[in-house]
């Protein structure tokens, strides 16, 4: 059973990096072993114009998310807050709106803020303040679930040892808090990394990231190079897993050893 779901979550994504090797130009028919399109993927201005927008937006708007966020989820957690109920309900809501509903309202904020103030030409600045908008909420969600899962007793002893607050937060909280964060830094990397509906509404010219440059390229068909570009972002993906995991467990026994 166990098998069966792992099949049906992963053979669709190894099917894209095994036909991303295939020498045939198009169609599913299996043509011979190549790597001719890394190298035309290589030598594709587009495609690298793509992913350095990509990797722009991805870490910008996640630096960006995940600072406020973070800091959104501890005020949360420790301070009293009028209408904390409120304000969590709808910190939620771009949770589950749909993502076409967010795209056509952000591209209407920003049509109407250029209208009136001459603000928001659409761009890659656009597409960072778009992003930023739906990571928050999970970067806060995730922070705090962290924090909801720490021992406050820790930060009463640093306090009673003499530390203030910011040094409680610099040296007790934010070691114990940085698993949490790490993974919700993740998280919204993943997310902006392959958004394709908010960026598409709210792109400008020079601002194509690689969902983009995908969804014009399929129109022309399915080919190799587009399974190896597809290829290429899993490949981010599993890097940016990859580090946070390794960063999490460094976290981790760092902690362990300052106890």
């Amino acid at each position: 059973m166990s098998a069966l779901l792992y099949a049906f979550l992963y053979a669709p994504i190894l099917v894209v990096i095994v036909y991303s090797f295939n020498a045939a130009r198009f169609g599913s028919t299996w043509g011979g072993f190549t790597t001719r399109w890394y190298g035309v993927l290589m030598e594709n201005p587009l495609a690298w114009a793509a992913a350095r927008n990509t990797l722009i937006l991805g870490l910008v708007s996640t630096g960006i998310a995940t600072v406020l966020g973070s800091l959104l989820a501890f005020g949360l957690a420790r301070f009293r807050i009028p209408l904390k109920s409120f304000t969590i309900g709808l910190l939620r809501v771009p949770i589950f709106i749909p993502d076409i509903v967010m795209a056509v309202a952000l591209l209407m904020f920003y049509s109407l803020a250029r209208q009136w103030f001459g603000l928001f030409e659409l761009g890659l600045p656009t597409m960072i303040v778009a992003h930023v908008t739906f990571q928050i909420p999970f970067v806060t969600i995730v922070v705090g679930a962290r924090l909801a899962g720490m021992d406050p007793s820790l930060e009463e002893a640093s306090r009673d040892l003499g530390a203030n607050e910011i040094q409680t937060f610099l040296h007790v909280t934010l070691p114990l808090i940085a698993p949490g964060i790490i993974a919700a830094s993740m998280l919204a990397f993943t997310l902006s990394l392959d958004d394709f509906v908010v960026s598409f509404f709210t792109s400008g010219p020079g601002s194509t990231t690689l969902p983009i440059l995908i969804y014009s390229s399929v129109k022309r068909g399915i080919t190799p190079d587009i399974n190896a570009l597809s290829t290429f972002i899993i490949a981010i993906s599993m890097a940016a897993t990859l580090a946070a995991t390794v960063l999490q467990r460094s976290w981790k026994y760092r902690s362990i050893r300052d106890i």
